[in-house]
Parts: C-alpha cells; sequence; structure tokens
C-alpha cells in the first residue's frame, strides 16, 4: 500500500494512476487522515450471451391454460 499526502499526489498524479491501474493501492492523505481510495475503473464490459439463463426458468405444461376464475367471461 502506497499512502501519499495531498501536495504530493498534485505533483505525483500520473505515477499513483500508474501505481493503482498496475494493482498498487494508492490511498491519499491529508492531516494523516485517509481520504481517497485510487482503484482502476474496469475497461471491459462483458458481453451479453445468449441462452445464459436456460436452465434456470421452468414453467408448467398448462401455462397456457385458461385459468377458472375466468370461466365465466369466456
Amino acid at each position: 500500500m502506497q499512502q501519499v499526502n495531498m501536495e504530493d499526489a498534485k505533483s505525483h498524479l500520473s505515477d499513483l494512476i500508474d501505481a493503482a491501474v498496475n494493482g498498487e493501492e494508492v490511498i491519499i492523505a491529508k492531516d494523516e487522515t485517509h481520504l481517497v481510495k485510487l482503484v482502476p475503473v474496469p475497461s471491459v464490459k462483458r458481453r451479453r450471451q445468449s441462452g445464459s439463463a436456460k436452465g434456470l426458468i421452468n414453467m408448467s405444461d398448462d401455462f397456457d391454460e385458461p385459468l377458472e376464475d375466468f370461466a365465466e367471461y369466456m
């Protein structure tokens, strides 16, 4: 873990960002109080995959049969 004060962070921001992107934990502090933690933003979004929920949903065989409650309207 790398901890830097606010003034050092201002002058070395690009180096701190590089360190965070490379997996190092970077904490920016002011008066020995932790204020900010630099973490990289995930750059790769997962694409949706067809059929990924296959087998998770089950329907009964009579799901499209008329309901008894509505028999009088038929």
